[in-house]
């Protein structure tokens, strides 16, 4: 419960109550305008770079190597290797075998030379607008691309999804003040989970209670 609690102030995620900005964008979400945009429109698209799996030593470094795998946001290990190999971060990344789509915080290498990444264009490239993006394409693509079927650099440059906008423009400032409101709204269990058995089984119950029982 303490590493729990001390990772939910060091992150920022304490906090669970939503701001009247927050309440507001959630409200309005129903009435929001959408457009539809084409992803190169969005995004400059890239394959990344290949590594493949025989050539590494897992656990050997810091640097992320991400596989098409859905589990733990497409990262398979850490490794050290050749700074040559590197594709930067701060971006969408879209398995391209699998259609798994992830936002990619750090610099990483990748298994296979089929994957894509997007970089943002003409806007502040945040974690949060990036959050967003990767659930608009995962949602407004996922239907058209399967293992019979993979996505593509050449593919994908037709392929269109929709965004909130304003004044025509997609409205990164809803998509960021949006991903805010959920965050709080998905760990807010969690916190008071924490609070909970924080007080259930601080030092002076244990010390005062024969029925309290460690975790």
């Amino acid at each position: 419960m303490s590493k729990l609690n001390s990772y939910l102030v060091a992150t920022g995620l304490k906090d669970y109550t939503l701001t009247a900005k927050e309440q507001k964008a959630l409200i309005d979400f129903e009435q929001a305008e959408f457009k539809e945009f084409k992803v190169t429109d969005i995004f400059d698209v890239n394959n990344s770079k290949s590594i493949l799996s025989r050539d590494i030593i897992a656990d050997s470094g810091t640097t992320p190597y991400l596989c098409a795998s859905a589990d733990n946001n497409a990262v398979s290990t850490y490794i050290a290797y050749d700074k040559q190999h590197i594709d930067t971060g701060n971006c969408v990344f879209i398995g391209g075998k699998t259609f798994v789509v992830t936002y990619q915080e750090h610099d990483f290498y990748s298994n296979d030379s089929h994957n894509l990444i997007l970089h943002l264009k003409d806007a502040e490239k945040s974690k949060s607008n990036q959050l967003y993006l990767a659930t608009c394409v995962k949602k407004g693509l996922s239907h058209k691309y399967s293992w019979g079927d993979s996505i593509s650099n050449r593919k994908i440059q037709k392929d269109i999804i929709s965004l909130p906008v304003k004044n025509e423009q997609p409205d990164y400032a809803i998509m960021e003040t949006l991903i805010s409101a959920m965050k709080k709204l998905v760990i807010k269990d969690v916190i008071l989970y924490v609070n909970n058995k924080t007080q259930q089984y601080s030092p002076n119950i244990l010390n005062n209670s024969s029925e309290a029982r460690p975790l």
